[in-house]
C-alpha cells in the first residue's frame, strides 16, 4: 500500500464526496455552500475532498481569496499591465457562438477528459439557474480572446470557468481575468472570492495557489492561511 493511500484510509486526510442538484439558490444560500466546499456547475452540486489525477488520488481542497486583503504580487501586476490594451466587460452571462469557438480552441490544449462545451460548465440557462452568473468578455481590437464565468452570491462570488486563445497564452489570459474578477468583486464590496478547487500536491491546478489572502477549506468547518498547508 503507498504511504498516501494509508494516509487517506488512516483518516488523516477528512474524506468528503457528496453531490445534489438544486434549480435555484439564493444569494444568501450561495454564501452558505460556497463556505463549506461546495462548487457547482449549472444546477449539479457537489464538494469532493479528493481528486483523481491519472493512477494518483490528490487531497482536494476549496480556495478562496479574502478580496480586501488582496493585493498583486509583482508577476500579477506585469500580467495585468501587459494586457491593459485589452476591452473588459461584464454582463449577464448569455454565451452564444463567439464563445463556444472560443471554448474549441481552448479546449484543444487538453489530451483527456475534455468537456463537450461550455453547457457542461454553466448549465442549460446559465444567468439565473441556480444563481445569478455573469460573463466576464475580453476583446483585443474586436476579437473575442478570453471569457470567463463568475457565479454571485450575497457577499462572495465564485469563479466557474474561463477560457481563452491558445494563441494569446503568452497573455497569461486565465490569470489575468482572475484577477479582472478580483477587481470587480472588490468594486462591489464582496467579501470573499471563491477560486475553485486545486490540490495539495502538485496539479494542474497550481496557478490558483499563486494569490496572496489565499485560504483553504479543511474539510473540518475551517479555513486556513494556505501557507499552513504541508504537502
Amino acid at each position: 500500500m503507498s504511504q498516501q493511500l494509508y494516509n487517506l484510509l488512516s483518516g488523516e486526510w477528512p474524506l468528503v464526496a457528496e453531490s445534489r442538484e438544486r434549480d435555484r439558490v439564493s444569494p444568501l444560500k450561495m454564501d452558505e455552500l460556497w463556505s463549506v466546499g461546495w462548487r457547482h456547475f449549472g444546477t449539479d452540486f457537489f464538494r469532493a475532498s479528493l481528486m483523481s489525477d491519472g493512477m494518483c488520488l490528490k487531497r482536494q481542497i476549496a480556495l478562496r481569496i479574502e478580496v480586501d486583503q488582496f493585493s498583486q504580487s509583482r508577476s500579477q501586476r506585469r500580467t495585468y499591465r501587459k494586457n491593459a490594451d485589452l476591452e473588459l466587460s461584464f454582463d449577464g452571462a448569455e454565451p452564444g457562438q463567439a464563445e463556444s469557438r472560443l471554448f474549441d480552441l481552448h479546449k484543444m490544449r487538453f489530451v483527456g477528459n475534455v468537456p463537450d462545451g461550455l453547457s457542461d460548465f454553466l448549465g442549460a440557462r446559465p444567468n439565473g439557474s441556480p444563481c445569478e452568473c455573469l460573463q466576464l468578455s475580453v476583446h483585443l481590437d474586436q476579437r473575442l480572446i478570453a471569457a470567463s464565468f463568475l457565479a454571485l452570491g450575497e457577499r462572495a462570488c465564485s469563479s466557474i470557468y474561463a477560457v481563452f486563445d491558445p494563441e494569446f497564452s503568452c497573455r497569461r489570459l486565465g490569470i489575468f481575468t482572475m484577477l479582472a474578477e478580483l477587481e470587480f468583486a472588490k468594486s462591489q464590496g464582496l467579501q470573499f472570492y471563491y477560486s475553485g478547487y486545486a490540490t495539495v500536491e502538485k496539479s494542474c491546478y497550481d496557478y490558483k495557489k499563486e494569490f496572496k489572502a489565499l485560504q483553504y477549506y479543511d474539510w473540518e468547518g475551517c479555513w486556513l492561511p494556505v501557507a499552513q498547508l504541508h504537502a
